[in-house]
């Protein structure tokens, strides 16, 4: 065929039935088309120097497609696409392709096998630009992971909700059941808010919330460990594998952490500044016991400690 270059006798020779004429109307798909035995490209769409960069010429064999791929995504969608190949399966394959200006492109790969006689002789496929779709659900999952995050996080103070300690605390006790480990918990109250909120407004009682509960939060802790806002003024340190001593010690510091903080409480009884009654209970989970055991318990040390005076820590 002399008077055509290499790229073009390849194409005169691949398309005898017009096969591609007709796949490279389409503006919105790339054709190509492999020969297994050979690994070479039979055929590929002109519209892939546009999208890549890349000359429709240098699509020379299947390395070429190889060497193109993201270094990160290489590995998993060659082996994939090798495997489904010689299995005869057709199959799609999504990865970042590199362009000539060493940025990418996210590519969906949209493959049809061709078998004779039980044997992989041919590829064809389509490779489609999928970037924005990719844009799109890199930005839905980033909604999704901050709606979830909103699922589990109080909307005034910004700390762990209830339904997250809930969660926690029965996943823990399980565990510390089956560890036969300790696990203790510290309930924490606000002294007279009530009073507070009725003196200062609700306004300046959310302020005051939200400013002991980031306090409260700051505490160092554990990955393990959780604080909670249980519910209005009322407050939750979760902590896997303590014992008595160590959650006692903790929530002591939570007491001296809230009454430095020197809020004014003027209708207080018991001191000038805000303060917090602590209730603390340790556990080692027996056999069909349940986690609400645990929080019945702290729950009790907690009205003792109101009883004898508040601003204290019973245990």
């Amino acid at each position: 065929m002399n008077g055509i270059s290499q790229h073009e006798e390849r194409i005169a020779l691949a398309d005898t039935d017009g096969t591609y004429k007709t796949l490279l109307e389409s503006t919105k798909a790339i054709p190509w088309k492999i020969n297994w035995e050979s690994m070479k490209f039979s055929y590929i769409g002109p519209q892939i120097e546009a999208l890549l960069g890349w000359s429709q010429e240098s699509w020379l064999t299947a390395n070429d497609w190889i060497e193109r791929i993201h270094p990160d995504d290489r590995e998993r969608t060659t082996n994939f696409c090798v495997s489904q190949s010689i299995g005869g399966v057709d199959h799609e394959a999504d990865y970042r392709a590199l362009t000539a200006d060493g940025n990418f492109v996210w590519i969906r790969d949209v493959v049809h096998v061709i078998r004779e006689n039980g044997v992989t002789t041919e590829l064809v496929g389509f490779m489609f630009d999928i970037s924005e779709r990719k844009k799109m659900e890199e930005e839905l999952l980033a909604l999704n992971r901050k709606l979830e995050a909103l699922t589990v996080q109080d909307g005034l103070t910004g700390v762990a909700n209830r339904r997250l300690f809930d969660q926690t605390l029965k996943a823990e006790w399980f565990r510390s059941m089956r560890d036969r480990q300790p696990i203790s918990l510290i309930v924490l109250d606000i002294d007279h808010f009530k009073q507070y909120n009725d003196c200062y407004g609700h306004l300046i009682g959310d302020e005051c919330l939200t400013r002991v509960a980031q306090a409260l939060n700051k505490i160092p802790l554990r990955a393990t460990d959780l604080f909670a806002r249980f519910g209005g003024e009322e407050f939750v340190l979760l902590l896997p594998k303590a014992n008595i001593e160590s959650a006692v010690e903790i929530a002591a510091k939570c007491r001296s952490l809230v009454q430095d903080l020197a809020i004014s409480h003027e209708k207080s009884d018991i001191s000038n500044v805000l303060t917090i009654s602590v209730g603390v209970a340790s556990i080692i989970p027996a056999p069909e016991s349940e986690p609400s055991s645990l929080l019945a318990v702290a729950d009790r040390m907690l009205y003792q400690a109101k009883d004898c005076g508040r601003n204290r820590v019973v245990s």
